[in-house]
């Protein structure tokens, strides 16, 4: 059983413990009454004998005809039940005498249970429940002064004994209740009681303008019978529109309730109960078959448990039914159903059912069922059949979108290929080993790096390459120990991430496993001998943070790939790049002054038609000593060593020469400058531009700016007049790299720029994670909605141009289309990749598609 134990309930004969003394009291009282009306006149103090008892029957009959009525409510979206015996008993009071009275609201009792056919202990207790209230009563009235007539003194009397009933009927049902459920149900109904009192004190009012009105006159019956039966139409047509209204009202609840519960795995919880509660049935059951990696689910609420039960009432023939037919099944009394049905329900013990299939389209996954209507006599009607048919279709699509976020949480942080965790998930699952690490324990991380993967997609294909990755996937699975978690954090990548006790016994392990994935592959006829290199770091000796401890780790596994043994141990001569940037500086002035930088050009084509609509400029630097040298590298020694302003000069003067020059497209060429964070704060830099502009006669628009996100939205205004200012001069403004921080395209609307770069990471993964997909989809949608144009960075594949087509974005760069070029070949490049389209007006020519 899930969820809490419920709090135990007495059996229904412990009522016998009020029902008895109440049923003695009522016994004596009345007795009382009798000694005390020794003599007791055949008549009332206003009719004659036989209009007396005549009276007292239809007192009797307007008793029975207010128990059984109930008029519902609804104040401050509060419901609330109202009967109206205090008008009837104050006319009986008045009319009759006290044992009289006794007589009659005893008997309307008796006739009430009877039609009811409450259980035996229900039926004794209300009877001696009215009996014991009607005698003290009457005590009450012999106690008070006689009445006369209809004036105030009157008024308070007949209160006063309506009052005693009331009372002691809230006593008494207080008392049985915190008898059958406990103290806490007993104050529940205690809190409640005030506005029944109200009610009640309204009620005596009622009753005594109708005494006034028979006491005056006789004929003020037809008129308050017209009332009464106008009264009565009109509390039916309210009756039935109050029932539609809450059962509207608990629908649209209960879709919003599991709205809400299907992204937090309560669904169950939250829908069972409530179901339960708005067809007011003992039981409500949830199945859904074994689907996929989802088991079979068989679960129950039931009226008084607050958890759910794992077992069902429903007949297996009933269900089995509703779902070979794929419609609802509803067996009952008063149901419209198959005879051959009621069988299954008597030997099971249940007295209606309804049962409706959960479909996905055409597929019925699962059920939903309604076990015994509450109540001995009441049962399921047709008209809650298609009141529980909406219910299951709603209950049908929140189900399935409940799995659907499942799917696409599990997809998030899974790897599509071999189903283990993604680098997402992995630096999570980081964060959380490094902040609750014990004492005396390392956190160790071996990044298993596949040798000559490459190889085996160019020769064998990419589908023998993904062979290879599965069962890498799978022998790291099974031979890391239980407590590892494995996952795939690159295309040719494996992490492995466990507490161990030191540096040394990570580096054991990462030996044997190593030697597990060496052994020999063999899809079908094929053998094949798969290396790893493996690198290891630890927490907290090689960093405190994921960040840290991947790059680390990273820089592990490649010095691997070159190290006898192909297993490295982080050690901070690997982190020895940043002292060969500081070496770099000297070298850089020299390269600067003696024009030894080239600039490449990397292609921006429409992605609908592949035309040339501009070019990134790139600087590119060959060492004489080092050989090629990182742009990460030498841009970082620019920035420190104030360079910055002469490199971003030397690439602007090379972009808007090459422009102005470009002669392959028949007109000028469009190109792109990436700005560094600090060239934004030079206030002297637009005034820059404009010279240059001038200089090699390059028209503004010609001329876009690229600023990584960080730099252009980094939390101050410092960027602000720099922007403004190149904005006023004509060039264009791009945010590179978006994606990757933490800004929003709401503030890029108010920022002066006109296109965003989607970074290449994501590009990159869309193909293969649908949250990258996502993501790419709601930058391009929202963007054209600001009026910016998108350019996607990183699109190496057919599929990744496909989905950037279907999303609508419409320019992009990488390499399907071109690497980065230098000015020469980017010339031959357009040449060979170009063919000529006649238009009305002149030649244009079209890039032709890649292979």
């Amino acid at each position: 059983m899930a969820g809490r134990q419920s709090s135990p309930r007495r059996s229904a004969e412990h009522a016998w413990f009020i029902t008895g003394p109440l049923a003695i009291l009522a016994v004596i009282w009345s007795t009382a009454l009798g000694i005390l009306d020794v003599a007791p006149e055949a008549e009332s103090r206003v009719v004659g004998p036989v209009a007396y008892w005549l009276i007292a029957f239809v007192l009797t009959v307007a008793m029975v005809v207010t128990e059984g009525s109930m008029f519902h409510f609804v104040i401050r979206r509060q419901a609330f039940g109202v009967t109206i015996t205090e008008i009837p008993l104050v006319l009986v009071m008045y009319f009759l005498h006290p044992l009289t009275v006794v007589l009659v609201f005893t008997l309307a009792s008796v006739i009430t249970q009877v039609r009811r056919k409450f259980g035996t202990a229900k039926a004794y207790f209300n009877v001696a429940k009215t009996a014991a209230a009607t005698s003290l009563a009457g005590l009450v009235l012999h106690a008070l002064p006689e009445m006369d007539g209809v004036g105030p003194r009157t008024w308070g009397i007949l209160a006063a004994g309506v009052s005693t009933i009331t009372l002691v009927t809230l006593a008494a049902v207080i008392g049985v209740i915190t008898l059958m459920q406990g103290s806490q149900a007993g104050w529940e109904v205690a809190r409640t009681a005030a506005p029944n009192l109200l009610v009640a004190m309204a009620n005596v009012a009622l009753g005594l303008i109708v005494l006034i009105a028979l006491v005056t006159t006789w004929w003020s019956l037809l008129l308050l019978a017209v009332l009464a039966g106008g009264l009565a139409l009109l509390g039916r047509s309210y009756a039935h529109f109050f029932r539609q209204h809450r059962t509207l009202a608990d629908i649209y609840d209960l879709t919003r309730a599991m709205t809400r519960s299907g992204q937090d795995g309560t669904l169950a919880d939250v829908m069972l109960g409530r179901v339960r509660a708005l067809m007011q049935a003992e039981y409500a059951t949830l199945w859904l078959p074994a689907q996929g990696r989802h088991p079979e689910v068989l679960l129950t609420a039931r009226i008084d448990d607050p958890g759910l039960l794992d077992f069902d009432r429903t007949p297996p023939v009933v269900r089995e039914r509703a779902q070979q037919e794929k419609q609802t099944i509803a067996v009952g009394k008063r149901l419209e159903d198959d005879e051959k049905m009621r069988p299954a329900l008597r030997a099971a013990g249940v007295k209606d059912v309804i049962v409706a299939p959960l479909r996905s389209g055409q597929a019925v996954i699962g059920t939903l069922e309604v076990v015994n209507r509450l109540g001995d006599t009441t049962h399921f009607v047709p008209g809650d059949v298609p009141i529980f048919e909406t219910i299951a279709a709603h209950a049908a699509v929140a189900l399935e979108n409940s799995r659907l976020v499942d799917r696409l949480r599990h997809d998030a942080y899974h790897d599509g290929l071999v189903n283990l965790p993604n680098r997402r998930r992995m630096t999570e699952a980081m964060e959380e080993a490094v902040r609750v690490r014990a004492p005396g324990e390392v956190v160790a991380m071996l990044l298993f790096d596949v040798d000559g993967l490459r190889q085996v997609n160019e020769t064998l294909g990419h589908g023998a390459g993904d062979k290879v990755l599965t069962e890498v996937a799978s022998r790291l699975r099974s031979s890391a120990p239980a407590a590892a978690l494995v996952g795939r954090v690159g295309g040719d990548e494996f992490l492995v991430m466990l507490r161990v006790e030191n540096a040394e016994a990570a580096t054991e392990l990462a030996a044997e496993l190593r030697e597990q994935i060496q052994d020999q592959m063999v899809f079908g006829t094929l053998v094949l001998d798969v290396d790893t290199a493996v690198g290891v770091v630890v927490h907290p000796d090689h960093g405190n943070d994921p960040e840290t401890l991947l790059r680390r780790v990273d820089l592990a596994a490649t010095a691997a790939k070159s190290t006898p043994g192909s297993i490295q141990l982080f050690n901070p001569a690997l982190e020895s790049r940043s002292m060969h940037r500081l070496g770099l500086a000297g070298d850089l002035r020299r390269a600067l002054d003696n024009n030894e930088l080239e600039v490449y050009f990397q292609p921006k084509v429409t992605l609908d038609d592949r035309r040339l609509v501009g070019v990134e400029c790139l600087a590119r630097w060959e060492h004489p000593a080092h050989g090629p040298v990182s742009p990460e590298d030498f841009v970082a020694v620019a920035e420190h060593t104030g360079q910055l302003e002469r490199l971003t000069e030397a690439v602007l003067r090379e972009g808007l020469r090459r422009s102005r020059d470009w002669t392959a497209g028949g007109g000028a060429l469009a190109v792109s400058v990436n700005l560094s964070a600090r060239t934004l704060i030079d206030q002297h830099f637009p005034d820059r531009v404009q010279e240059l502009l001038t200089e090699y006669g390059v028209a503004p628009e010609l001329l876009t700016f690229e600023i990584k996100e960080a730099g252009v939205l980094d939390g101050t205004n410092r960027p602000m007049p720099t922007l403004r200012r190149l904005r006023e001069v004509g060039v264009r403004l791009s945010v590179d790299d978006f994606g990757t921080g933490y800004s929003s395209l709401s503030y890029l609307r108010r920022l002066p720029v006109d296109e965003v770069k989607v970074d290449r990471s994501f590009v990159q993964g869309m193909a293969t994670d649908p949250v990258d997909l996502a993501i790419v989809n709601a930058v391009v949608t929202l963007s054209q909605q600001f009026g910016l144009s998108v350019v996607a960075e990183g699109v190496e594949s057919e599929l990744t141009l496909e989905l950037l087509q279907d999303i609508g974005c419409q320019i992009g760069q990488g390499f399907l289309f071109s690497r980065p070029l230098p000015y020469e070949r980017l010339e031959a490049w357009f040449g060979a990749q170009a063919e000529p389209e006649t238009s009305s007006s002149h030649d244009v020519r079209r890039l032709r598609a890649v292979p």
